[in-house]
């Protein structure tokens, strides 16, 4: 890890002088991931050159000392912070605290365990920053993506019944909603906490539901790596929590069809 960055910025502030904040925040929600974080952090060193950024792990608690090993990270660089949730687990509620706990412009999602691909990040921030566009979602089912690195053909059904289910719920054309790679504005995912589930594994399909206009959507494609340590924590009941949320969301876009109609 290079640490020469950390220490100009030490003496800068040693100094008195004010630094500017990230322009672009990557939220890593984790469980048991110590073996991916060292990897991962290196990873988007290399790979993201451009935009100010900063990591945000958000831990459950993780037995294996996963926040002890981000901690250790974030002595040597001031670019890596750790939350530890501790009575709290799932992924789409670690999403909306390492969010909210930012204050970039730009905020990126993206798993612990090394099957998405950091390269893209870059590409994400340019599209959001550059051309103006609300989501950038790493794709695995637009040209050039590939998804040969879910774990086992369960994991393949899951993803395929899943998106084909989503995609008659959304009121923009997704080819991959069940992607747990994007990049969002930050504002945009802030107005609509309020409106998401916060159950589940899918951040991406609670937010795309929860907007009440059409967000500029763009898909840039990448292929889904096998998981570099570790176990995936996928299971049966990924389906509840899916069934739920979707469920939710109807209940609520019903709701307001009814107050929209007794005001009128």
């Amino acid at each position: 890890m290079q640490i020469s960055s950390v220490v100009a910025h030490s003496d800068t502030h040693d100094r008195g002088e004010a630094q500017p904040g990230p322009v672009l925040s990557i939220i890593i929600p984790c469980y048991n991931e110590r073996g991916n974080v060292e990897p991962l952090v290196r990873a988007v060193e290399q790979a993201v050159t451009h935009p100010h950024w900063e990591l945000i792990f958000v831990d459950d608690n993780s037995p294996d000392g996963t926040i002890g090993e981000i901690w250790r990270l974030a002595q040597l660089d001031s670019r890596v912070r750790g939350i530890l949730r501790v009575g709290r687990r799932g992924l789409s509620s670690a999403v909306i605290e390492g969010v909210l706990s930012s204050s970039a412009p730009i905020v990126a999602v993206m798993d612990g365990d090394m099957q998405h691909d950091e390269r893209l990040l870059e590409q994400m921030f340019d599209a959001i920053h550059n051309q103006g566009y609300d989501v950038a979602i790493g794709s695995r089912h637009v040209e050039g993506g590939d998804n040969s690195g879910l774990a086992n053909a369960w994991r393949l059904f899951l993803s395929n019944t899943g998106i084909r289910i989503a995609q008659c719920f959304l009121s923009v054309r997704v080819s991959d909603p069940m992607s747990g790679f994007f990049a969002v504005r930050r504002d945009l995912f802030v107005n609509s906490v309020a409106n998401l589930s916060g159950t589940g594994f899918k951040i991406l399909l609670d937010m795309l539901m929860a907007q009440k206009t059409t967000p500029r959507v763009i898909e840039l494609p990448f292929v889904f790596r096998s998981r570099h340590e570790g176990e995936s924590k996928m299971d049966s009941k990924v389906l509840v929590q899916f069934g739920q949320m979707i469920l939710q969301h109807m209940l609520k876009k019903k709701k307001r069809s009814l107050s929209a109609v007794s005001s009128s």
